[in-house]
């Protein structure tokens, strides 16, 4: 997870004292939205609207909404929605087409193993066979004429989860900077979008800091200076199951129906957009390991950080001078 640092001199010290905050629970996480310079509470409120509205159509932990609706005909019939939900589900099955680790069908396995939850389970191996024929993404229908939605086999669920926030907090900036805000902090529960030149520092640079995968939320390791973007980080330590000495992350694989296993403690994108950032970052968690040529021909996306299980923290397409080493335990190579 990536984290917002304040320390330094602000650059505009009268613009910096005019931060405007509002904390709001949704998308079930805990979500900060900061505006620096704005003149009015407004622009926060109408952002809350906007989260609780997409969760509205988007959640799966409800028992209805329009991507639940899509879930409960699973088999049975398309079943029409709104145009921006139509628009998200079909990028979201696009990509899961893709294979690369991304699968917005990856439901019926999310809520077999229920990590992160109290019920959470090892499940048996026939029960995981079960649901992998239903997490087949070639098995949606997607009809541009009439913005409907068809899961062809019964059980089949779609989970927007893996991209969601990313999308929404996109929205929420579009909205700011079409009413003239200059500088703000989106935070979705650790997916953060830095809208602007931050007032908090001199350079204009944002400070953000990559958690430390062994120690609670708040605690980094490093800190990257950077300009605006959005920092989106896939992690195995904020979601886990311990059973019988053994730990199982909540990034599940579509190919085996476990946990991912290799040698990542995290990965961190940063980049123009958070629903970029969302998608690279599940690419390179299951890569493993920086990605010969990755995003060379991307110049909206901006960089990656992996931390190891042994410690490690290496950079890939950020400036050297942009990574700082806050703990002398992790090694910056």
């Amino acid at each position: 997870m990536a984290t917002l640092s304040y320390t330094g001199t602000p650059a505009t010290p009268a613009l910096a004292q005019q931060r405007r905050h509002l904390a709001h629970h949704a998308l079930g996480t805990d979500i900060d939205l900061t505006l620096f310079g704005s003149d009015s509470d407004h622009y926060l409120a109408e952002a809350r609207t906007l989260i609780d509205q997409y969760e509205d159509r988007l959640t799966v932990n409800r028992v209805t909404s329009e991507v639940m609706a899509i879930n409960h005909a699973a088999g049975k019939q398309p079943v029409q929605v709104s145009a921006a939900t139509y628009t998200l589900v079909k990028q979201a099955v696009t990509l899961s087409q893709q294979q690369f680790g991304f699968n917005a069908l990856i439901g019926p396995l999310v809520k077999l193993w229920r990590i992160g939850f109290d019920n959470a389970q090892v499940p048996s191996e026939s029960a995981i066979n079960d649901r992998l024929p239903l997490i087949d993404p070639n098995q949606v229908v997607c009809n541009d004429a009439d913005l409907s939605v068809y899961l062809a086999k019964p059980g089949m669920e779609l989970d927007l989860g893996g991209i969601a926030k990313g999308y929404i907090a996109d929205r929420i900036q579009d909205y700011w900077e079409a009413y003239g805000q200059r500088a703000g902090m989106i935070n979705l529960g650790g997916n953060l979008l830095m809208v602007g030149d931050s007032p908090l520092h001199a350079d204009g640079l944002w400070r953000v800091g990559i958690q430390d995968p062994t120690t609670p939320r708040g605690t980094a390791i490093a800190s990257v200076a950077i300009g605006a973007c959005s920092a989106v980080t896939s992690g195995i330590y904020e979601r886990h199951l311990e059973f019988n000495g053994k730990s199982y992350h909540h990034i599940l694989d579509s190919q085996t129906g476990y946990p991912r296993q290799n040698d990542l403690e995290s990965v961190t994108i940063f980049s123009k957009a958070s629903i970029d950032g969302e998608i690279e970052t599940t690419r390179l968690f299951f890569a493993g390991q920086p990605v010969p040529g990755w995003a060379i021909d991307r110049p909206d996306i901006y960089g990656a950080v992996f931390v190891t299980k042994q410690r490690e923290l290496q950079v890939v397409g950020l400036p050297a001078d942009s990574v700082t080493l806050l703990d002398p335990s992790f090694t910056l190579i």
